[in-house]
Parts: C-alpha cells; sequence; structure tokens
C-alpha cells in the first residue's frame, strides 16, 4: 500500500529502485503511441490458448495499493504474434485515471483513454517472477484500453461489481469475454518495462488497437470504490491516476501488426459523457475517426 509518499509517486521511483530512474535506463514503459511505426507484416493474431473457456483453477481480486489485480490460476497462455516462446497466463490488472480525468497508461497522438487493461504473462521457461525479470522478454503483457459507453459491459461486470470486497475469491470466467475479439489481430508491438516497482526492462507490449467498452457507472466503480490506503487507517484515500508517466522511445522500433489501421486521434478527451458516446460509431465505422 501507498504507506509514504515515495510509493505512490511514480516520479519518486528512482529513489527507491534504481532501476525505475528514467535518466539511468532508456527501454521505460509506458509510450505514447503515434504515426512513427513500422508495419511488420509477420505480426498476425496471437494465440490465446484457453481464453475461451471457464477455468477451473482458483481466481482471487485483490487490492496491492497500487492497482485491482485479478489472479487467474493456470490453464491459459499466449503465443505466436512475434513472440519468442510460450508464455503462461498470471493476472490482469487495470490503470485508471480520477472522477473527471482519464488514466490509461499508454497514450495515442498524447491522448489518454479513460482506462487500461493489461494480461500479464511469463515466459514458460522461467519457474518464478523474479527470474523472468533478469529476462529482456520474460514477459508479455497485452494492452487494452478502455473507453466509455452508455451500457453495461455485461462480462466486465464480473470484475467490477466485486471491487469493495477486495481481497476475495473470484468466480472463474472465459477471459475473451473482456477482450475485443473481433479486433485481435490489430495491435502495436514494441520492447518495454514493468509500470510499477522494480520497473524491469524485461517486456514484450503488445498494445490493442481496438478498446474495450465499459458504462460511465462501471468506469465510477474504479474511481470511488478503491483505496490506496488500509481499510482502518484513519483517513482513507482513494486511488486515482494509478497511471506512470510517458517515457520517449529513443532508438526503440515500435511496430504495427499486418492488420493494424495506424489510426490516430481516438483515445477520448477528458472525460465527458459526449466524447466516448460520439467516440464508437467512429471505430465501427472502419476508422473514420482518423479522417474527422
Amino acid at each position: 500500500y501507498c504507506y509514504d509518499e515515495q510509493h505512490c509517486d511514480p516520479y519518486a521511483w528512482g529513489d527507491l529502485y534504481p532501476s525505475c530512474h528514467p535518466l539511468l535506463e532508456l527501454h521505460h514503459s509506458p509510450i505514447n503511441l503515434d504515426h512513427d511505426m513500422i508495419r511488420n507484416g509477420s505480426l498476425g493474431p496471437l494465440h490465446l490458448e484457453g481464453f475461451d473457456v471457464t477455468q477451473t483453477g482458483h481466481w482471487t481480486l485483490t487490492n496491492d495499493g497500487h492497482s485491482v489485480i485479478l489472479q487467474v490460476g493456470g490453464g491459459m497462455s499466449v503465443s505466436g504474434g512475434g513472440l519468442p516462446d510460450v508464455y503462461h497466463t498470471l493476472q490482469l490488472h487495470f490503470h485508471w485515471g480520477g472522477p473527471v480525468t482519464n488514466g490509461s497508461e499508454h497514450t495515442v497522438d498524447g491522448r489518454r483513454y479513460p482506462m487500461e487493461m493489461h494480461v500479464v504473462n511469463m515466459k514458460s521457461i522461467h519457474p518464478n517472477m523474479s527470474a523472468a525479470l533478469e529476462d529482456p522478454t520474460g514477459l508479455a503483457v497485452l494492452g487494452f484500453f478502455i473507453d466509455v459507453v452508455y451500457a453495461d459491459n455485461v462480462h466486465f461486470g464480473h470484475i467490477s461489481q466485486k471491487l469493495t470486497l477486495a481481497p476475495t475469491l473470484a468466480v472463474p470466467f472465459p477471459l475473451m469475454s473482456l477482450l475485443p475479439k473481433r479486433n485481435m489481430s490489430q495491435y502495436y508491438r514494441y520492447d518495454g518495462s514493468l509500470t510499477t516497482p522494480p520497473c524491469s526492462q524485461a517486456v514484450l507490449w503488445t498494445l490493442y488497437e481496438v478498446p474495450v467498452y465499459i458504462s460511465w457507472s462501471q468506469l465510477a466503480q474504479f474511481t470511488s470504490q478503491i483505496f490506496s490506503t488500509e481499510e482502518d487507517a484513519e483517513q482513507v484515500t482513494p486511488l486515482h491516476n494509478n497511471f506512470r508517466h510517458i517515457h520517449a522511445t529513443f532508438s526503440r522500433v515500435v511496430s504495427a501488426s499486418r492488420d493494424a489501421r495506424l489510426l490516430s486521434g481516438t483515445a477520448a478527451p477528458p472525460l465527458r459523457p459526449a466524447a466516448s458516446v460520439h467516440l464508437l460509431p467512429f471505430v465501427l465505422l472502419g476508422g473514420l475517426a482518423s479522417k474527422l
């Protein structure tokens, strides 16, 4: 939990974790996505093993003071799509802003989406996370932007309705139900880092172009019901703006998959009900947002 300012402030992490210092290392995440990327025709859809069925293992929903984490147990893996190995799925978590601010970690042409979801997968050859963090390709993280419309996302309710209960057991459900399943071949890829301490540069990032849609009330559950302090603290503090600042790409190549539309400017402006409602038809109409 955020028991002091240094642990809560991403700009101060470098004082506690040298690998988080942005001037000492060059492959930090998150980054801004723009048209300065290279299309890679060999980057097809990833193979998401077990994502379309309900797993039988124990799932838990926890709040670690930085985010809400859904630990998903075994049975799922990610491979293909240019990844160098099979990666076992461990957990997913979220980043968000506040009641009137957006909070995705990565940005699109400098603009943030309301939220971002990360599905964390560890290379199968590693026995534990410590070993994976020593490998430049030890983790494969799938990133999904989350935008807001008026209708509830029924599948997202598996998580949002349990936020006040964390830590709690979660009922397993097919993870594919949370993802933009019709647009999984449209993504960007780059080498980066964890976006929380110890900021290890061990992540192959896959950022999907088409967002997941949730309702305003589901977003409000994150911005109002999650706290960064212990429940029995004298004064509880809502967990807001749990995203790390943007870092320069330096010499890194950002690749676009063969089906990526290279959209720009699709991220929602700061939260206003009309902004995201107008975004949805642009996306569904094949990317007209980039031409308007």
